[in-house]
């Protein structure tokens, strides 16, 4: 397929774009471009911001960061792996993967490959991406090719390494797909499954984490209705798992890059084609007002216990979207302060993972500081549920300011106990 030494260039050095070009380079040339000039100094001082990428690792990594859109001249092999958010209207936001395809154009060339990861809804990398990369004059599936490949990194995971996740692949054509098969082999010990077609593997990524989102939305409504029948979803969860057949999901707020917004892309698509999807649409409605029903949870303790909101203090421990992370991205926590704000609540966050984090309305704590102080709250809500938490379990409790007081532990990691409470 290509005459030439292969030379990759990975499109956005995130979550996903990062590890792909520290594996890569150990057997390839590679660019590891964005267009963040803070990212880039960031990396090439060996620091990763998200986490996912050691200080050792960036400091025998064998390419080039760069953010300047030339350095990326002479790949013939490009990994598109940029954001794909959502708008307000929860309608797709396809504008970090059009201007990277037209990045691309500028330097693509006969017999070049592109291959997006990025969740996409079925369709989108013909229908979407294509038209910009022939704004270079080159036909598709002609002169130059194209393949998708979704990705399944998840963060704060070390568990599930890049290396240790099977990896989709697709292409334009047969040749595409299997030179691309290929060329993933050298860095997925996992394995490597060959999609017919690129609309199969860009449905494949869509529907894994809709999957998921309705999952977690059924354990979410089940919490709601256990709650009124005074039942302990937990409970009633550990016990239904001991059936052979049944999947245990636990309750807890959804957010993140992927489970919120993936949904979405499939949704828009189905309603471009006439379809209106019920199920789907009110499992992602159940999940985004999850974090007001814990916020009627927490009042109704408060009222009942006569506690003064004047004087009122809550802790939130943890304002990402998920455990043993620093990433906010649509982290429904910030929805939750948002309630407590509107009721003139005084309002105080740690978040281990970021230092001096700032958020509107809100006091920062820092963590290992927290334990040593003397501070003591009306209640505490284990939003995320960092590991360092559950470690400090024993201290955590010790921060309640009396015995009306109230630690909420949302994902109900921590031991049960008196001012206790879970979804």
């Amino acid at each position: 397929m290509i005459d030439s030494k292969i030379k990759i260039g990975v499109i956005g050095l995130g979550y996903v774009g990062l590890p792909l070009a520290v594996e890569f380079a150990k057997q390839f040339d590679v660019v590891g471009f964005d267009i963040s000039t803070d990212r880039i100094k960031g990396l090439t001082k060996n620091h990763d911001e998200t986490l996912m990428i050691s200080k050792k690792q960036l400091s025998e990594f064998n390419g080039k960061f760069s953010s300047v859109e030339k350095d990326l001249v002479k790949c013939n092999i490009y990994i598109v792996t940029v954001p794909t958010p959502i708008d307000r209207g929860n309608k797709p936001n396809f504008s970090p993967l059009i201007k990277a395809s037209q990045t691309i154009s500028k330097f693509l060339s006969r017999k070049d490959i592109v291959v997006y990861e990025s969740t996409v809804y079925p369709g989108a990398t013909e229908e979407i991406c294509v038209p910009e990369l022939e704004m270079s004059g080159l036909k598709y599936n002609q002169d130059f090719f194209c393949g998708y490949s979704p990705e399944r990194i998840n963060p704060g995971d070390d568990s599930k390494s890049l290396r240790s996740i099977t990896k989709i692949v697709s292409g334009s054509n047969k040749q595409t797909a299997l030179f691309l098969q290929k060329l993933y082999s050298n860095i997925i010990d996992a394995g490597i499954y060959l999609a017919p077609n690129i609309k199969t593997a860009e449905a494949a990524k869509v529907i894994e984490n809709t999957q998921r989102d309705l999952n977690i939305a059924l354990v979410n409504e089940l919490s709601k209705i256990f709650f009124k029948l005074g039942i302990d979803t937990h409970e009633v969860l550990d016990a239904a798992a001991t059936k052979w057949n049944f999947a245990k999901y636990t309750p807890g707020l959804v957010g993140g890059h992927c489970i919120g917004v993936d949904p979405y892309y499939l949704t828009h698509k189905a309603q471009l084609e006439g379809y209106n999807p019920e199920i789907i649409l009110s499992g992602r409605r159940i999940n985004d007002s999850m974090h007001e029903f814990i916020f009627e949870r927490v009042l109704s303790h408060i009222i009942k216990n006569k506690v003064p909101l004047k004087s009122l203090k809550v802790l939130i421990l943890g304002m990402s979207f998920k455990e043993n992370c620093n990433d906010l991205r649509n982290s429904k926590v910030f929805d939750l302060v948002e309630l407590f704000k509107k009721q003139s609540i005084k309002i105080f966050h740690s978040e281990p993972y970021i230092n001096n984090l700032k958020v509107d309305g809100s006091k920062n704590i820092n963590f290992e500081a927290l334990k040593k102080s003397n501070q003591k709250f009306d209640v505490i809500i284990i939003a995320a549920p960092h590991e360092e938490f559950y470690a400090s379990e024993k201290v955590i409790k010790s921060k309640l300011k009396d015995k009306n007081s109230l630690i909420f532990d949302i994902k109900g990691r921590m031991k049960k106990g008196k001012n206790y409470e879970r979804l």
